[in-house]
């Protein structure tokens, strides 16, 4: 429950976290619950964990050889890691945005957007546009590329191949969106581009950003976390963590 005594819905529930690279536990027991339809800014220092916390949100973590976690992960009450999970409708509806923009070079913009949703057999090539037009406009790309839709997706700028992976992203119609520094490699113009879309689509999805950079967080987040080696040492909302923690352990860069 809020300050203001409005019941939060959480989209996300983590609960005793460990994430291992063979012996080495990289994440040491975390519990969190990321609220639905917000955006939450993971901070800290590099290999402080934070990375690889968010990947064990959809399962990719184990996908890394060596790798395992313990705990608990709670999509709307599902449990992700059941037995009965299928780990690839779980990274459906947990999607990712990586550090470097990664639009597959042989495809065209539109084929690029849509690849996911080929890959479950859609074949309507009506659907297709439109699932490409819609996710487009969604990652607010359209109007830029909409005369060159035929063009290769690495003909793109880097803010604007980032944003066409955010709409790939959207074409499989996920519920949480996962985004590892999906800035950091963008010059200032693109990234208040992606800053501003991410502002827009917390209204359909529930966010989760990791960040290096603490004035995007202050920016773009409704909550923020940070981790040290390996463990969340603090969790608030931004506005409290950012301008009433006077002894915040974040905001001293600790």
């Amino acid at each position: 429950m809020s300050e203001t005594g409005t019941i939060v819905e959480t989209a996300l529930s983590v609960s005793h976290l460990n994430a291992y690279f063979g012996s080495f536990k990289a994440v040491k027991d975390v519990s969190v619950n990321f609220p639905k339809n917000s955006v939450t800014a993971l901070i800290g220092p590099s290999g402080c964990g934070k990375s690889t916390f968010l990947r064990c949100l959809n399962r990719m973590h184990e996908t890394i050889p060596g790798a395992r976690m313990e705990g608990e992960v709670r999509l709307n009450g599902f449990s992700i890691y059941a037995p009965t999970a299928n780990p690839v409708i779980v990274r459906r509806k947990i999607g990712m945005v990586f550090q470097k923009p990664n639009p597959f070079p042989t495809m065209t913009i539109v084929d690029n957007v849509v690849a996911g949703l080929k890959l479950t057999g859609e074949t309507n090539k009506q659907k297709l546009a439109e699932v490409a037009e819609r996710c487009l406009r969604g990652a607010a790309l359209w109007d830029e590329v909409k005369d060159k839709l035929n063009k290769s997706g690495a003909d793109l700028s880097g803010g604007q191949q980032q944003r066409l992976c955010i709409a790939r992203t959207l074409a499989i119609e996920p519920e949480v969106i996962l985004m590892d520094e999906p800035c950091s490699a963008l010059d200032p113009i693109s990234t208040q581009k992606v800053e501003n879309l991410i502002e827009e689509l917390k209204e359909k999805f529930t966010i989760v950003i990791v960040t290096h950079n603490m004035q995007q967080a202050s920016r773009t987040s409704d909550s923020t976390g940070f981790f040290m080696l390996g463990e969340l040492v603090e969790f608030d909302e931004t506005t409290k963590m950012f301008t009433q923690h006077e002894k915040s352990r974040a905001v001293a860069g600790a």
